[in-house]
């Protein structure tokens, strides 16, 4: 079957990725095209577009690039009328996705939706916009089932494939030595994100407070798909060492975290790491944010958990003086650690269902069965 894949940032080309290898063991003669990354582009499929060329955070950001997202989503219309696929698969990346849903129903395509935006968040109402255009929903996190039922709706979870990802992760015995990390029990990691936008606001921060505690080694986590630039204004302190691409050895080693909001808190609680997580936005996006977003919490960790597991600071809360006294606390306070460590393991045993990717590669070939034959 041909397979027309859509992930529009890096988390969701991880997944992809490893969806597309799940089916290949599933569909000996699959072929896969789409948009994403090097995870999927890895897997097999190729890539008409990159989404690094794609990539935007925030409501401002995305109301001032409505053009630029514009012609992607006609391109992307063009390639999928050209491939002819069996079915499109959308993973996240909400209002792009949602027009390419509209676009393959209208054409007459099977639509599946695997991680469906996070309308749970803000304006709910939005999953009735989405629902006529997409046949199969696949979620990733346990209460997004009962979500979406309120729209009769029904959502398959499938189990959570950042756990997958953490799980397959094979150490590297050189990683302390390479860095030059001597002293792991200093060791913090800083997960600044993977967004232009997110490491405008959040980097200045960062380098804040890895001033502040010159007795600590920090590890910076750095991406490909951004400049060695965006990461200047903390990198230049003699106590931050640049980890690039290789996140979770990092954090395999690290003693706590900061951690932009996003996929990253929940990776950095399946490590079970002491972490704050930080938020901060430019005036117009968090002013917007703040009239929608309908949840008690920003992070996975908290959203999972129900409760407040990690300490939350979001825009002028995320100033060097609340998160060093979080850093040092969490850094000193093994009763503090242990804690939050104790419901990390709740939150662990809450997603742990099997792979996500093969239940979901399972799943949908079992779905396309059914529904090519109507």
């Amino acid at each position: 079957m041909r397979y027309y894949i859509i992930a529009g940032e890096r988390s969701g080309d991880l997944h992809g990725g490893n969806l597309v290898k799940s089916i290949k063991q599933r569909d000996l003669n699959a072929e896969f095209r789409g948009f994403g990354g090097e995870y999927m582009e890895a897997a097999g499929v190729q890539l008409a577009v990159h989404y690094k060329e794609m990539a935007i955070m925030g409501l401002f950001e995305l109301l001032t690039n409505m053009n630029k997202i514009a012609k992607f989503i006609k391109r992307c219309k063009v390639d999928i009328d050209q491939y002819n696929p069996d079915v499109i698969i959308l993973i996240d990346y909400g209002g792009f996705n949602l027009q390419i849903a509209k676009h393959g129903k209208r054409t007459g395509k099977l639509v599946y939706f695997y991680i469906p935006p996070k309308y749970w968040a803000w304006y709910s109402k939005r999953a009735k916009w989405l629902k006529p255009h997409v046949d199969r929903l696949f979620v990733i996190l346990p209460f997004e089932k009962d979500f979406f039922k309120r729209y009769d709706w029904e959502a398959h979870y499938v189990g959570n494939p950042v756990l997958d990802a953490v799980k397959a992760h094979r150490s590297n015995d050189d990683f302390l030595a390479k860095h030059n990390f001597t002293d792991p029990g200093k060791l913090i990691a800083l997960l600044p994100g993977s967004r232009k936008q997110e490491l405008q606001t959040i980097i200045p921060l960062m380098a804040q407070v890895v001033k502040y505690f010159p007795q600590y080694h920090f590890g910076l986590a750095a991406v490909n798909n951004l400049d060695r630039s965006m990461y200047e204004a903390v990198s230049q302190y003699s106590n931050v060492t640049f980890v690039l691409e290789d996140t979770y050895n990092l954090l395999e080693h690290a003693k706590a975290a900061i951690v932009t909001s996003g996929t990253a808190t929940l990776e950095t609680a399946l490590f079970k790491v002491p972490q704050i997580v930080v938020y901060k936005a430019n005036k117009i996006s968090y002013w917007l944010a703040k009239k929608l977003i309908s949840v008690q919490f920003i992070s996975l960790v908290n959203l999972i958990a129900g409760k407040e597991v990690v300490k939350e600071m979001i825009q002028h809360e995320a100033n060097v003086e609340s998160v060093s006294l979080e850093l040092e606390k969490m850094m000193t306070n093994a009763a503090y650690r242990e804690r939050m460590v104790d419901e990390y393991e709740e939150i662990i045993r809450i997603l742990d269902t099997g792979s996500a990717s093969e239940n979901a590669a399972t799943l949908m070939l079992d779905f396309l069965k059914q529904d090519l034959k109507k």
